[in-house]
């Protein structure tokens, strides 16, 4: 019964219901509490003004929190328009179910009624602690509630079955705890006194003895409250109207104010109640013993789930504790031969010391012998011996010369440790490698006929086997680095087909695709071989120019009219290979200085090229060209351009050189070494200059042939 007892406490005090009163919205309130709760309305709210101007709404009809102002949404609590007349404005104050409780008014002048039937203040209004539903008493005031008499029964009851102490009635010390209970006597006894003072002979043996918990539901009940009429307070109710739902008496039926309503008999109702109740809490109590069964199997979870915790956990540690174990003893492995190596290079160092000592040692006995025999002044026993030693001084000289006073070994370990595959598969490491709940997906199909390459670009495209029943989330497509390295992630998403671009000219990339979910990745599909175009086509780059460059020919003919130098790129930018293109100038008038070269992206647009650090140009006019970088010019040439001239530009990134040709001759030497990064084509115009691009061309041949010879 512990469950019950929020049910029988009021949810403005929190104590037990102390006559507690039926509002229309089926809850219940302490009398006293709801005095507490009373707030006043504004006049035009009241009851008699609203059946002044012929509303026929009902008193108890609930009202607009909002249009009231009564509901404070900042606290969730009460408000009032300042108390009663006869009260003074003070704090209120929560209840320990956080509803506000004003404090009560000034005592009213003594009356015939009680306390708690007193009369109310005018224009009274009353709003539920649970639902929050507002509305305003009548004349009648809080006496026009029903009192809820079932429940203070049930409260009585459960009070005294938590009072009531089951110990023995007779026991002069330390009472011990009651076995049986008479009806008769109406005592509780324990064995002993039972034994001593209730023998089972004579008269007592008719007593009806009862286990305590039985004897004290028995001697708890007590003679029923009769429940009165609201308006009638000296009536008990009889009927019951259907129509009100509620118990009337037989003076309101003579009153006529249930004359249309169906009325039935008080008992008849009461029997069918309790009986749809009955009904009704054998619906609630199926939901409560699923709700039992569903605790209990909770609770078998959370033991099932801290064992396979503990489980887990030990699985866990001890994979870790093998990987570790395993990097340990490859640590000792790799340690063991870096010092080898140490103690290799130790040896060969310390056995040319030994040697290089030896020899100087000997060296510096010949040298000092050679200087006391130049010492000596016998001619002729010098000149006997001189020429052995001059060739024994020629040759330890050239013993030493011969690479002795270089040393054998170097001081660095040539030794570089490799950990990034190791390192990506630890990032990589996740709970879906260890326990897979539910399959990855099937491996992806590459679709040979939509893939292709078109100049330093390649597009893929795949899909999943047909007969596939695994969704993928996502594809992640791989290419290596174009020389037979590495593969790196290139795409991952859900598109089926992608395009790469910024790949290698002339260059042999192997690509691979595999399909993941939430469990994990697929195998990866077969590797496809692509080759990307020998030679580079483009044009140049609208949305990388200067807004003076003009463009024509789809993007292969520019001009520029500004007397400025203004500067356009191609749209294909270079890192690997060799590349030429060549540029024919269709006009040339008053003698301008076109600029021709390569240039980073983000080179300098309104300067000539070649003027800051991210450009390598030939500058010339119609006598003579330089070489120009970061705006130093070097290498003047003589030879000049005019129209229909060509510029050839090749860019050989193997040998990271710049050259350039006119008319198919060389001009200058090698125009720019040590050339390497992303470069793009770039061209610098002024003064109404036309050039046109021609690409896709193949090195020159006696570039090729002199190239194959170095």
């Amino acid at each position: 019964m512990e469950e019950m007892e929020e049910e029988l406490k009021c949810p403005v005090c929190g104590s037990f219901y102390r006559e507690p009163i039926i509002l229309p919205c089926s809850h219940n309130i302490c009398q006293a509490c709801a005095r507490n709760i009373l707030v006043q309305t504004p006049e035009s709210e009241s009851p008699q003004s609203r059946r002044a101007s012929g509303s026929g709404v009902s008193d108890y009809d609930y009202l607009d929190l909002d249009k009231m102002s009564l509901y404070s949404e900042a606290d969730s609590g009460y408000g009032s328009y300042g108390g009663f007349a006869s009260a003074p404005t003070t704090p209120c104050q929560k209840s320990p179910n956080g509803v506000r409780v004003f404090p009560p008014a000034m005592p009213p002048p003594a009356t015939h009624l009680s306390p708690a039937l007193a009369s109310v203040p005018r224009n009274s209004c009353i709003t539920c602690p649970q639902c929050h539903r507002s509305l305003i008493l009548d004349d009648r005031g809080l006496r026009g509630f029903p009192k809820n008499r079932v429940l203070e029964g049930v409260i009585d009851r459960y009070q005294q079955s938590k009072a009531a102490a089951l110990k023995c009635q007779l026991c002069e010390k330390a009472p011990k705890e009651a076995t049986v209970m008479c009806e008769q006597c109406d005592v509780f006894y324990c064995d002993p006194c039972r034994l001593r003072c209730h023998p089972p002979r004579g008269p007592l043996a008719k007593h009806r003895l009862v286990p305590p918990a039985q004897g004290r539901v028995s001697r708890r009940l007590s003679p029923r409250k009769v429940s009165t009429c609201t308006d009638h307070e000296l009536e008990n109710h009889s009927m019951y109207c259907v129509q009100c739902k509620m118990p009337v008496c037989y003076q309101c039926l003579e009153e006529g104010k249930h004359s249309s309503h169906e009325v039935k008999a008080l008992g008849a109702m009461w029997k069918l109640h309790k009986s749809q109740l009955s009904q009704a809490l054998n619906g609630l109590s199926d939901r409560a013993k699923e709700a039992k069964e569903f605790l209990v199997q909770l609770r078998n979870m959370v033991q099932q789930i801290q064992e396979n915790s503990v489980e887990f956990e030990a699985c866990l540690v001890a994979q870790c504790d093998a990987l570790i174990d395993a990097l340990n003893r490859r640590k000792a492995q790799l340690l063991a031969r870096v010092n080898k190596e140490h103690e290799h290079k130790l040896k060969v160092v310390r056995d040319q010391i030994s040697h290089c000592t030896v020899k100087l040692r000997q060296t510096t006995g010949l040298m000092e012998y050679c200087l006391e025999v130049i010492k000596e002044n016998d001619p002729s026993g010098f000149l006997q011996i001189s020429d052995a030693l001059i060739r024994r001084v020629h040759l330890t000289e050239d013993q030493w010369g011969k690479g002795t006073l270089t040393p054998r070994m170097t001081t660095d370990f040539d030794l570089s440790l490799d950990n990034s595959p190791l390192l990506q598969s630890i990032h990589q490491l996740d709970f879906v490698q260890m326990k897979a709940s539910s399959p990855v997906p099937a491996t992806p199909i590459l679709q040979l006929e939509e893939c292709c390459t078109h100049n330093n670009s390649a597009t893929l495209s795949w899909k999943q086997p047909p007969l596939s029943t695994v969704p993928a989330e996502g594809y992640i497509l791989e290419l290596d680095d174009g020389n037979g390295g590495q593969f790196r992630e290139v795409y991952v998403g859900k598109e089926t087909m992608c395009t790469v671009d910024g790949l290698h000219f002339n260059s042999t990339y192997n690509a691979r695709v595999k399909a993941f979910n939430k469990t994990g990745v697929s195998q990866y599909s077969k590797t496809l071989v692509l080759q990307t175009s020998e030679v580079a086509w483009f044009a140049f780059d609208p949305g990388s120019a200067h807004s003076d460059i003009i463009f024509s020919n789809d993007n292969l003919t520019v001009t520029c009219s500004s007397y400025d130098d203004r500067v356009v790129l191609g749209k294909t930018g270079f890192s690997k290979g060799v590349h030429y293109w060549e540029l024919t100038v269709d006009r040339y008038d008053n003698h301008p200085d076109p600029a021709f070269g390569v240039a980073r992206m983000d080179v300098m647009k309104d300067v000539m090229l070649g003027k800051d650090d991210k450009a390598w140009a030939m500058y010339v006019d119609n006598n003579r060209s330089w070489f120009m970088h970061n705006n130093s010019h070097t290498n003047r040439t003589e030879g000049g351009i005019t129209k229909g001239a060509t510029i050839g530009v090749l860019l050989d990134l193997n040998r990271k050189t710049l050259t350039f040709f006119i008319n198919d001759e060389q001009q200058g030497p090698i125009a720019f070494e040590n050339v390497e990064g992303l470069f793009f084509p770039a061209v610098s115009l002024n003064r109404n200059v036309q050039v046109t691009l021609h690409t896709g061309l193949p090195v020159p041949d006696f570039y090729s042939s002199r190239a194959s010879i170095a």
